[in-house]
C-alpha cells in the first residue's frame, strides 16, 4: 500500500528549470490575483473563477507542472468537509477488502487521511507514483476545472453535501487552523464570506456544479454521490463504489456480510473512537498538520440548526436554489 507523500516543493533541486517556472508564476499570480478574506490565512486569491490559498495555489501549480494521470486513476473529489475522511475510509477499503480482515484490518492502526494521498499535499516531483498499486487512489478538494486536462481519463468519485452543514463542519475546523497572528474568524463573518463564495476551494455550488456537468457528460467516469444519501443508505452506496470501482460485491461477499462489515468498521462511531484517531495528527506535507480527532466531530445532517438562524437558513437556501437552476441539480432539503 502507498503511503502518505508530503506537500514539499522546496525538496526540488535549485536548477530544477520547470520548478523554478512555477516559483516564479506563483509570486506573479499572488502579486496580481484578486484577493479575498482568508479563513485560515490572511489572503485567498481568485484563481480561474475559485478561491485558493497561498499554499493550494501553489499546489495547484505543481499538480499541473508534474502529476501524470493513468487511465485507471480513481480520484475522490469533494469540498472540504463534505464526507472525505468517510469516502476515504469506504473507497479503501471496499477496493482492498480481500487484502486484509476485518478483524485486524488496516485502520484499526491508521488514520483515514493514510489510506489515499491528496493531490494538494503530494511532494512534486519528488514522489514516486511507480511504486502505487493500480488502481491508484487519489483525493483532491479542487474543482474539476482546476484539475489538468489529462485527467478527463480517470475515474472520478464526488461527494456533496448540505452546504448549510459544509459552513458549520468548516467553520469548526478551520478555525483551529487558522493562524494564531490573525484574530479568530467569527461564526458570522464565515457566513458572509461563505455566502459570497469566499472560502478555500471555493465557491461551494461553482465547485459542486463543475463535478455534477462533468457527471452528467460523462456518468461512466464521474460517480456523483450526496452525503445524506450515505448516512441514509449506506448498503446502497457501498454497492456503487464497489461496482464503479470496478470490484464489484461477489454473491459469496453479500452472503458473508462483506459489505455490512466495511460499514461498521468505517462508521462515524468506530472510526472516531479507535485509539489511532483520538490523538497525534496528520500531517500534509511540511505546511499543514491537523488533529487526527479533529476529522471527527459530529457526521451529523442538520447540524446547522445549531447554528443559523432562520434569516441565515433561508439565505443560503436561496444562493442554492438560484446557482442550481436549470442544473438538473436537486438541491438540499430534509
Amino acid at each position: 500500500m502507498s503511503t502518505f507523500p508530503s506537500f514539499n516543493g522546496s525538496e526540488c533541486e535549485e536548477d530544477d528549470v520547470e520548478y523554478n517556472k512555477m516559483c516564479d508564476k506563483h509570486k506573479h499570480l499572488l502579486e496580481t490575483l484578486p484577493k479575498g478574506g482568508g479563513w485560515m490565512e490572511q489572503h485567498l486569491y481568485n484563481y480561474n473563477g475559485f478561491w485558493l490559498n497561498e499554499m493550494f495555489l501553489k499546489a495547484n501549480l505543481l499538480v499541473h507542472t508534474y502529476f501524470k494521470s493513468e487511465p485507471t486513476d480513481i480520484v475522490l473529489a469533494s469540498f472540504m468537509k463534505s464526507g472525505t475522511t468517510w469516502l476515504k475510509a469506504l473507497m479503501f477499503s471496499t477496493l482492498n477488502r480481500d487484502r486484509y480482515s476485518f478483524s485486524n484490518h488496516y485502520l484499526h492502526n491508521n488514520s483515514p487521511q493514510s489510506t489515499i494521498p491528496f493531490l494538494e499535499a503530494v511532494s512534486y516531483p519528488m514522489t514516486d507514483f511507480t511504486t502505487f498499486s493500480t488502481p491508484r487512489l487519489f483525493a483532491t478538494h479542487f474543482a474539476r476545472t482546476l484539475l489538468p486536462a489529462c485527467m478527463t481519463s480517470c475515474k472520478f468519485v464526488y461527494v456533496c453535501r448540505d452546504p448549510k452543514d459544509v459552513l458549520v463542519s468548516k467553520w469548526h475546523f478551520i478555525s483551529k487552523l487558522r493562524s494564531k497572528d490573525l484574530p479568530p474568524l467569527s461564526f458570522d463573518e464565515a457566513f458572509e464570506l461563505f455566502c459570497l463564495g469566499v472560502s478555500e476551494f471555493g465557491p461551494f455550488w461553482e465547485h459542486v456544479l463543475s463535478y455534477w456537468r462533468a457527471s452528467l457528460e460523462s456518468p461512466d467516469k464521474i460517480l456523483f454521490l450526496r452525503y445524506e444519501e450515505l448516512k441514509k443508505q449506506p448498503e446502497v452506496v457501498v454497492r456503487k463504489l464497489a461496482d464503479f470501482m470496478g470490484k464489484p460485491i461477489t454473491m459469496e461477499e453479500e452472503k458473508n456480510g462483506v459489505v455490512g462489515e466495511i460499514i461498521n468498521l468505517c462508521s462515524f462511531e468506530n472510526l472516531s473512537n479507535l485509539e489511532v484517531n483520538k490523538k497525534g495528527v496528520d500531517k500534509f506535507g511540511k505546511l499543514l498538520e491537523v488533529e487526527k480527532k479533529g476529522f471527527f466531530r459530529k457526521g451529523e445532517i442538520g447540524d446547522w440548526k445549531n447554528y443559523l438562524s432562520e434569516e441565515m437558513k433561508d439565505r443560503i437556501d436561496g444562493i442554492t436554489e438560484q446557482k442550481f437552476q436549470g442544473s438538473g441539480l436537486i438541491g438540499f432539503s430534509e
